[in-house]
């Protein structure tokens, strides 16, 4: 841990405790005044989902109080208004990722959604038989699991992008997978496991080269960094809303605008179409309406929007800075516990995510054990059991970091470590993962 010395002497400073963030925001997530189970609440479970501003929950109630509607349906002035909000709230987004056209933004219920819409549908066009699908060995199931039914309905190949042993992807070892009967490749920006970044613009201009678009999950970048989706030449990009301080089940797909104009609908309904027979072709409208079909949850594109300007509001650097200070802090201060073994290298390039084991005890009873001290962190294998294979681990515990969170919790976590002992997962299941 970096210590700095204050303007004319005194005690040195911790650089987890500089105000990068204003320790006010907590006042901004009500949450964080509860107790869990007498304890306050020290939340470190932020990579599965992040808590809510008030910005979100007052935008949620100022949508459903003054604009509540159906979106497209309605001639009349309420409809007109909800409808609005939502195509504000799809700017909202595209002025977020950087997108060149409002209409390349998708409003889907998640990163699992948006992948399954592409899998379906440009997957289902690009592959065929004896083709490969490349994706990396550090995918989350949500960007494994829809190119894994792909290939196996097409009669194509499932290629991994080998990990090293610090759980990191090379861009020379992905680049060596992109063979001639490559059609597509899907890849993590960060890993959810280690926090692991990825050199997502080398791998997409490597993949370019040999004409493979390539998919991006940026699930947990986009809590934790500014995307830049053109700087990235990125073909199609998908991050979910909830665990960027918005609320649970919305999303965003970024295509390009000549991909998606080329995909037919993922799903079919109202919203979808310009007239409808029982005999004629059906005339479909153009994206991004093509890809949302039926009531769409427009409260929750208006909620994902505040989340987005508030994040933006609070300034990239700074959060940034703040990322990098816990992460460092978690880092030099479980190294300091007796038995306890950071995993992978968090430090390198910080996202705010820093991964564990004890040495002799279960991942679940280090979590119970958490706990029971009033610390909610995440543990098993996090949607990821490859990954964790690669890495020959049952699992870990995972701590990951948003604005809110302090040094100081992540002291609670580490004072809690030091009476951690073995408990039933260790002594009656000590092999069994299911989380």
């Amino acid at each position: 841990m970096t210590d700095v010395m204050p303007q004319g002497g005194g005690s040195p400073v911790r650089l987890a405790d500089q105000a990068f963030l204003p320790r006010s925001i907590r006042d901004d997530f009500p949450i964080l005044a509860t107790a869990q189970g007498g304890e306050p609440l020290v939340y470190l479970d932020n990579a599965a989902t992040a808590q809510k501003p008030r910005a979100v929950l007052d935008a949620l109630v100022d949508y459903y109080s003054t604009a509540n509607s159906n979106v497209g349906r309605g001639y009349y002035r309420l409809s007109m208004a909800s409808t609005d909000r939502y195509e504000e709230a799809r700017e909202t987004v595209r002025q977020a990722l950087g997108a060149e056209h409002a209409d390349e933004i998708v409003f889907t219920r998640g990163t699992t959604d948006a992948v399954n819409l592409i899998a379906d549908g440009l997957g289902a066009r690009l592959v065929g038989r004896g083709d490969q699908v490349v994706v990396t060995g550090m995918e989350h199931n949500s960007n494994l699991l829809p190119w894994r039914r792909l290939c196996e309905r097409a009669g194509a190949e499932l290629v991994v992008a080998p990990v090293d042993e610090r759980g990191a992807v090379d861009a020379a070892a992905f680049a060596a997978v992109l063979g001639p009967r490559v059609r597509i490749a899907a890849v993590a920006h960060v890993s959810n496991v280690l926090g692991t970044v990825n050199p997502v613009r080398e791998m997409i201009a490597e993949a370019h080269r040999r004409g493979v678009p390539v998919v991006v999950d940026g699930a947990q970048a986009v809590p934790h960094a500014p995307v830049d989706v053109r700087g990235l030449d990125a073909d199609l990009y998908c991050f979910s809303g909830h665990k960027a301080y918005g609320p649970m089940g919305t999303g965003v797909l970024y295509g390009r605008r000549d991909l998606l104009a080329e995909l037919p609908p993922y799903q079919v309904g109202g919203g979808t179409v310009k007239g409808v027979s029982h005999t004629e072709p059906v005339r479909y409208v153009p994206v991004p309406a093509r890809f949302e079909a039926g009531t769409p949850n427009v409260a929750g594109a208006v909620g994902l929007a505040a989340a987005l300007r508030y994040v933006r509001d609070l300034g990239w650097d700074a959060v940034r800075r703040h990322d990098e200070a816990l992460v460092r802090h978690a880092v030099e201060s479980l190294r300091r516990i007796r038995g306890v073994r950071v995993v992978g290298d968090p430090a390198a390039a910080p996202s705010g995510i820093v991964s564990f084991v004890v040495d002799g005890i279960h991942p679940y009873d280090v979590g119970g054990h958490l706990d029971r001290h009033g610390v909610a962190v995440r543990s098993g294998v996090h949607c990821a059991s490859t990954f964790l294979d690669e890495m020959g681990l049952l699992g870990t515990v995972r701590m990951s970091f948003a604005v809110y969170n302090t040094a100081d919790e992540i002291d609670v976590l580490a004072d809690a470590l030091r009476s951690v002992r073995p408990g039933s997962w260790t002594t009656d299941h000590p092999t069994t993962r299911f989380l």
